[in-house]
């Protein structure tokens, strides 16, 4: 009898935790985002556009001359995380940032109205970054990546080494790439998630998205109001927050870890000594698995070095290049 009870207090709870998670996804009301623009109408002064694949991409040039450096910003963030160290660092030299699909002023598709490669996946990225040095009319160039910027670099690297002069990877998440999971694969693609997506996205523009930037920083009380608005901008842009939910849910682990030896073309690893995003321990054993990379610690200095300690940055790079 007690067996038949508790069978049946189980099948109960199981059907409650379905009703849950199959039904109520669908029930919670989804307003429209007010105030958004186009993103052309939020472009500074010195932006540029350029349609590659299909998009028109987003990106600020600076310098004139060789070697060309591209910067890739990573996670959340966009030409803008590299405002410190941009103009620098083209004193002698071409430098261009760009933003990635899903953030910054690039163009955002939504499910549906793209052709081919997945503009949010590595591989779009990837092909999305080839094309737009073919558009540029740029042959070779050192690509220089902060966290899932550098994974973007290595995949550069490791698939098109003809195209890449040199790597430079600050504190780059090539260790830490997800989901590699495919139960959690099969979870974001769910209709269900589908819409939680955009709210977990949305949540990113309030105190959330404050708190994953102070954790990138050693001493967050340098964040500035001033730093907070210009990370919240492309946030006004219409369809972030639906677009934001297409890259989380396109991201799968390229397997960088395992391919770091055969990396072919000159290195420098740099990492802050206080990353707790990209642990910095993971930044010294990336120099050590790269064949002939050299490294470079920051002291005080936490996940996005270029922006916290911008000098130290101008003159690693800088010593790399030349």
């Amino acid at each position: 009898m007690k067996r038949k009870k508790a069978i049946k207090i189980i099948l109960i709870i199981f059907l409650i935790l379905a009703f849950l998670v199959g039904v109520v996804p669908f029930l919670l009301p989804i307003r429209t985002l007010e105030g958004t623009q186009p993103a052309m109408a939020l472009a500074d002064a010195d932006s540029q556009f350029v349609e590659v694949n299909g998009l028109a991409v987003h990106y600020k040039k600076s310098g004139e001359g060789q070697p060309v450096l591209i910067l890739l910003h990573g996670f959340g963030a966009s030409t803008y995380s590299w405002r410190e160290v941009i103009t620098p660092l083209s004193d002698y030299r071409t430098v261009i940032a760009y933003d990635r699909p899903a953030f910054g002023l690039t163009e955002r598709p939504l499910s549906g109205e793209w052709q081919g490669l997945n503009p949010y996946s590595y591989e779009g990225n990837l092909a999305l970054l080839i094309g737009l040095m073919d558009a540029l009319g740029i042959d070779k160039a050192y690509l220089a990546g902060n966290s899932a910027g550098g994974t973007l670099a290595t995949l550069a690297a490791l698939e098109h080494p003809e195209r890449v002069a040199g790597l430079v990877l600050v504190d780059a998440a090539n260790h830490q790439v997800g989901p590699s999971s495919k139960a959690l694969q099969w979870v974001f693609n769910t209709p269900q998630m589908d819409r939680l997506g955009v709210l977990l996205s949305r949540s990113l523009s309030g105190s959330q998205g404050d708190q994953f930037l102070g954790r990138a920083w050693h001493d967050p009380s340098k964040i500035t109001k001033e730093m907070i608005e210009g990370y919240r901008k492309p946030l006004q842009v219409e369809n972030w927050d639906a677009a934001l939910w297409e890259h989380t849910r396109s991201v799968t682990d390229p397997g960088l870890a395992e391919r770091l030896t055969e990396i072919s073309v000159p290195t420098l690893v740099i990492t802050g000594d206080d990353d707790r995003i990209v642990p910095t321990e993971l930044s010294v054993r990336l120099s050590e698995e790269i064949p002939g990379a050299s490294l470079v610690l920051v002291e005080n200095c936490g996940h996005v070095p270029q922006e916290e300690c911008p000098q130290a940055v101008i003159e690693a790079i800088s010593s790399f290049i030349q």
